[in-house]
């Protein structure tokens, strides 16, 4: 089974830029071993089973309580598929087969 989430999260409580919370969140992903993408507005995962996409915004919502933030904003996308895996990179082969080269 392949699980692609694509989900943004960030703190709304804590002023006009809140990168310094996102990049702790982005840490703790790249440090979770999972296959991850970071796009300019969120960030798409790939994981075997969904439960394990769900920990991770479990995860990620955590760290940001622990770092003060009372309110929290979150948008998830979920793709699930049996029968594959590593389709965050073959999503992105797929269409260069048909057109060329993109950018990502």
């Amino acid at each position: 089974m392949s699980v692609l989430l694509e989900f943004s999260m960030f703190p709304t409580d804590q002023g006009e830029s809140v990168s310094e919370q996102v990049s702790q969140v982005i840490a703790m992903i790249r440090d979770s071993g999972v296959d991850y993408q970071l796009t300019p507005m969120g960030t798409i995962i790939e994981t075997a089973e969904l439960g394990d996409a769900l920990a991770l915004v479990e995860r990620a919502y955590q760290l940001l309580e622990r770092q003060g933030c009372r309110r929290v904003y979150s948008s998830l996308k979920l793709d699930i598929r049996q029968g594959k895996d590593q389709r965050l990179a073959q999503k992105i082969r797929s269409v260069e087969e048909k057109i060329g080269t993109v950018r990502s």
